[in-house]
């Protein structure tokens, strides 16, 4: 089953056309990544999603709901995590939680809340004493206080450190583990590629690549590089396959089938008794993809 189903979206502003015409399928249960550069059309397309904003153009269902018409019953069903938030300073971490969660007809428990965030041993500590990510780790849990359906985590990790970054993902595979549906912006790819089920990326106001983090604009299938240093004695014209380039000793060759490749490099260097010091073979990282699919938008 769908939990959103976008088809034909259409945002403009004047004579911007923000959002072009995007077509936007999300499974529940399935953890999307909606990536794009700044001024692509991404922020404005979530906020349709969460019903913040009104399209001019197209159909959009989420959770079986128009958003911008759902009130009240689709309000408290998806669950909101922005980049910043403004919670009582003077408040504790539980109080905060028990003055939100009393809103919700529907209410994960204050204790289950803190626990799955990680902030047992704050639960008792002012908001205004938490560090910056012990904060975003609030900001989460408030997120989840009314037990939503649909999550849409914002750029969920800005600030972290890597250590920080980690312990948020292990959140977000603990959301997803329980069966959420969440919404996912980043800008940075390997949190994408570490926990999304499937990504589209968003430039120019239309979707200009879909699918898993390994596929994605038909990564698997690009040339792989494979990098290693010249063996002593040997030249370039001494190896079975003409390089790319070469520079400061190093090979650097580019192929379409990396297993056949490194078959012949490694036979070719068992045969003459050497060794292909600092070996390496890489497809391109979803960041290359990336960058290659929005091209030089700079433009949320």
């Amino acid at each position: 089953m769908t939990a959103v189903e976008v088809r034909g979206l259409v945002k403009t502003y004047g004579s911007l056309r923000a959002v072009d015409g995007i077509d936007l399928t999300i499974e529940k249960g399935e953890v999307f990544s909606l990536l794009g550069p700044n001024g692509a059309g991404k922020t404005t397309t979530v906020e349709i999603l969460e019903g913040h904003r009104e399209s001019d153009d197209g159909s959009v269902q989420v959770l079986g709901f128009d958003p911008a018409a759902g009130g009240r019953e689709f309000r408290e069903r998806i669950g909101i995590v922005l980049q910043e938030s403004a919670v009582e300073p003077e408040l504790t971490v539980t109080e905060v939680l028990d003055v939100y969660g009393d809103v919700f007809p529907r209410r994960r428990p204050t204790g289950e809340l803190i626990e799955l965030v990680g902030l047992e041993e704050k639960s008792s500590a002012r908001v205004k004493t938490l560090s910056g990510g012990q904060q975003r780790r609030l900001e989460l849990a408030l997120g989840l206080v009314g037990d939503p359906d649909l999550v849409f985590l914002d750029e969920p990790t800005t600030g972290f450190d890597p250590s920080a970054r980690r312990q948020a993902w292990s959140i977000v595979e603990n959301l997803a583990g329980l069966g959420k549906t969440i919404l996912l912006t980043t800008h940075y790819m390997d949190e994408a590629q570490f926990l999304a089920d499937r990504i589209a990326v968003i430039a120019a106001g239309s979707i200009v690549a879909e699918g898993t983090p390994d596929t994605l604009g038909g990564r698997e299938q690009a040339e792989a590089t494979i990098r290693f240093a010249i063996p002593a004695g040997k030249s370039i014209s001494d190896l079975p396959i003409r390089p790319v380039s070469t520079a400061n000793g190093m090979v650097t060759i580019s192929h379409p089938e990396p297993t056949r490749a490194l078959h012949q490099l490694t036979s070719w260097a068992l045969d003459n008794g050497v060794e292909l010091g600092a070996l390496s073979v890489q497809r391109p990282t979803l960041e290359d993809v990336y960058l290659q699919l929005v091209g030089d938008e700079n433009g949320g």
